[in-house]
């Protein structure tokens, strides 16, 4: 996509939210990895296809600074929760700020550490209605199979970067996060028990919905 359809495109949507874009604007700024920041297109999207599943309870695997935990949060039904999960404890203290900022922050209890132990803990059988997933590339099968049996029938699964800047097309990318986008998009795709779709918005989303 060129910068002038971009630019086009975030003209023609609904407007990023004055804090949204200052957490997007410093992150990116302050951290190394700012990209990883969901931003604005994403982001709006995040919070429409929120409204259109209305979660009781929402996933998130993947905090970061809070970016699209907030944009999932806005989107959540009266009653609605978000649980969001990171194992970095470095960016605890800037996500909770950020929280602390929003209205939306009260629908959200973060945790810190290992996903694959903690949700678990926190979600019984099919009481998950989303689960967003925007962890440790390396992982994402393993999430995946862990959020399938909590998540209800009808609920849905959003994978965010698994085209992973082009990379699964690329036969001499061989790192670990490429081979683990390559293994979770492999068994996503043979997957029954789902009906999946894959949109080409910034880094790839998959849409999955269990059967």
């Amino acid at each position: 996509m060129t910068e002038e359809l971009e630019e086009y495109l975030l003209g023609h949507i609904d407007a990023e939210p004055e804090l949204l874009r200052r957490i997007n604007r410093t992150t990116n700024v302050t951290l190394i990895n700012g990209r990883m920041c969901s931003g604005h297109l994403q982001g709006r999207l995040l919070r429409m296809l929120t409204t259109m599943i209305a979660p009781k309870l929402a996933i998130e695997i993947g905090t970061f600074t809070g970016y699209s935990a907030l944009c999932i949060a806005e989107g959540l039904p009266e009653g609605g929760a978000l649980h969001t999960f990171d194992i970095n404890d470095e960016i605890e203290e800037i996500a909770a700020a950020n929280f602390a900022e929003s209205p939306y922050g009260r629908l959200i209890t973060m945790h810190i550490g290992d996903a694959l132990e903690l949700v678990p803990q926190v979600a019984g059988a099919e009481s998950v209605d989303m689960a967003f997933i925007d962890g440790n590339k390396r992982h994402y099968t393993e999430y995946y199979e862990m959020m399938l049996p909590l998540l209800r029938r009808g609920g849905y699964i959003l994978a965010d970067n698994t085209l992973w800047g082009g990379k699964v097309t690329d036969t001499t990318a061989h790192d670990a996060q490429t081979l683990g986008i390559l293994r979770f998009n492999d068994h996503v795709a043979a997957d029954e028990r789902v009906e999946r779709v894959i949109l080409p918005l910034r880094d790839g989303l998959t849409i999955i919905r269990k059967r």
